[in-house]
């Protein structure tokens, strides 16, 4: 097949859909009719990420650790907002949900202790808990583990109802044989492949679920987890209302969205996306395509305004959305739609093909925390940078009053305090009680450092000595009740690496913990 084919059949089967946080194209991946076209007046274009704008506060670089302008981190509520919440209505009255404690008593997935021959740490000192995804989750090569959140963020009390002991975490699809990392627009997925395997759909984001608790028949802490796919809502050429995966508008080709880093507060999952800001997602808003946990069944779902009833499959791994009357999700059992977002005012005007940052206009949105240990609670942002010729940030880090962002109008500033990081290359940060945490990965195969600092005279400072932590560590989340600074990591060897090892828990990829008072004892 020529290239020329190839690449009309994937951008035509796979990357028409497209969503930005100020606007969207409503996606080909749908039952006949087709969605509107990309000229369609409800359709918003992207804004321009490379175009010249005005500069928002002055340069402002002031050595690692030093204080840094927060005018760049504003936000302005998503224009698709009130649409969007139209849309989700539509969804929510065809498809039954589920709640978190539901869903969570449906976990179908264990988390294992660690293989003694081998784990992320290495050499490195143990946390006090690591748990081992589930053999497929840990060496996958298509979900890539990255944020991290959980009930103490979301609850004063750190229960949901009479659930605790909750962790989430977040992944992003990060290989897409279908798609060119190149961007030349060959794939290596050819046309039926496209349509039929599984591993050549872009499926976006997907949040973990888990929670730790006591086996009775054997008293032991055991931790189950179930996966729920992220999504948005949108209405075909037919006005029948449907869903895709998440994805964002970073190249001529529709990349997923890096999920950098997540925060659950209340009833909202605020979800960082490099580019553009912050997505919003909804607890109440899960909606279940298998009610009756028996996948081989087509369990009946509601009928849209067309007053026609409609079935779900969550067995075919190829579709996603309403086709022909069945509903599919990628074989998800649990999908959960983007309600909101909120996108940055000021441009990005960083380096394209580049780790380099500036330091004035919008940052990227590389991680997201919470503080509770603060009036009123702060979710933090932060930036992933590295350094090069003329870009000197190690990036921002600045904070807002999370409760401002359960508002779908107007817009929310930064906030109390912004640095610059003390190191380059962080990939979460967190706050607790004045004392700060920042994860700073050094590449696959090599232990990252956990980094703890103070604010002294308006400036982070490091600790000098970093506490040596997993491979490719990631977000950060404090357990507040049980003092516990919570991460995972993200990388991994391949089935093919690993074959003839002994160990039958892989072991690639860990959920961990450290208790927060042995790391204030390090030196």
């Amino acid at each position: 097949m020529s290239r020329s084919r190839i690449r009309r059949a994937w951008l035509t089967a796979c990357t028409a859909a497209t969503l930005t946080l100020t606007g969207l194209t409503t996606p080909a991946q749908a039952e006949e009719p087709t969605p509107p076209s990309a000229t369609d007046s409800t359709i918003q274009e992207p804004r321009a990420q490379d175009a010249p704008a005005p500069t928002v506060g002055a340069q402002a670089w002031s050595g690692p650790g030093g204080p840094a302008s927060s005018a760049g981190f504003t936000l302005a509520a998503g224009a698709m907002n009130a649409e969007t919440s139209r849309r989700v209505a539509r969804l929510d009255a065809v498809l039954p949900k589920q709640g978190v404690q539901n869903l969570l008593a449906a976990a179908n997935r264990d988390m294992a202790p660690w293989c003694a021959e081998r784990d992320p740490f290495g050499s490195a000192p143990d946390p006090e808990i690591k748990y081992c995804l589930q053999n497929d989750d840990s060496i996958s090569r298509e979900w890539i583990p990255q944020a991290i959140t959980g009930v103490s963020d979301a609850m004063d009390n750190e229960k949901w109802g009479e659930a605790e002991n909750i962790v989430l975490f977040g992944s992003y699809d990060g290989w897409d044989p279908g798609r060119d990392s190149n961007d030349n627009g060959v794939g290596d997925c050819n046309e039926e492949e496209l349509a039929k395997e599984d591993a050549c759909n872009q499926k976006g984001v997907r949040v973990t679920f888990s929670q730790s608790r006591i086996n009775p028949a054997t008293s032991r802490p055991e931790i189950k987890y179930r996966h729920v796919l992220l999504a948005w809502a949108y209405e075909n050429s037919a006005d029948h209302i449907s869903y895709d995966a998440v994805h964002a508008k970073e190249s001529t080709l529709q990349k997923g969205v890096h999920a950098g880093g997540m925060v659950w507060y209340g009833n909202y999952l605020y979800l960082a996306d490099t580019r553009n800001g912050i997505r919003v997602f909804d607890m109440r808003k899960i909606m279940d395509l298998d009610p009756d946990g028996d996948p081989s069944t087509r369990d009946k779902m509601g009928a849209d305004t067309d007053g026609v009833n409609t079935t779900s499959n969550v067995q075919d791994k190829t579709k996603i959305g309403r086709h022909n009357n069945v509903w599919y999700s990628f074989g998800y059992r649990y999908v959960m739609p983007q309600v909101a977002a909120w996108t940055f005012k000021a441009p990005q005007q960083n380096p394209k093909g580049s780790y380099a940052c500036t330091d004035t206009n919008a940052p990227k949105a590389s991680y997201l925390s919470l503080d509770r240990s603060t009036v009123p609670d702060r979710l933090i942002m932060g930036e992933y940078c590295r350094p090069e010729a003329g870009y000197p940030s190690t990036g921002r880090v600045s904070s807002y009053p999370v409760a401002a962002l359960e508002a779908r109008s107007g817009e929310v500033a930064a906030e109390g305090w912004a640095n610059y990081l003390p190191k380059e290359g962080i990939q979460g940060f967190a706050a607790h009680n004045g004392d700060y945490y920042f994860n700073q990965s050094t590449g696959p195969g090599v232990n990252g450092n956990l980094w703890r600092a103070t604010r002294t005279d308006g400036k982070l400072v490091a600790r000098t000595n970093p506490v040596k932590t997993a491979t490719g560590p990631e977000d950060l989340y404090i357990e507040r009740g049980k003092g516990r600074l919570w991460s995972v990591s993200e990388h991994s060897k391949t089935a093919k690496d690993l074959a003839g090892e002994s160990c039958t828990a892989l072991c690639e990829r860990v959920l961990y913990g450290y208790k927060l008072d042995w790391l204030q004892a390090q030196p």
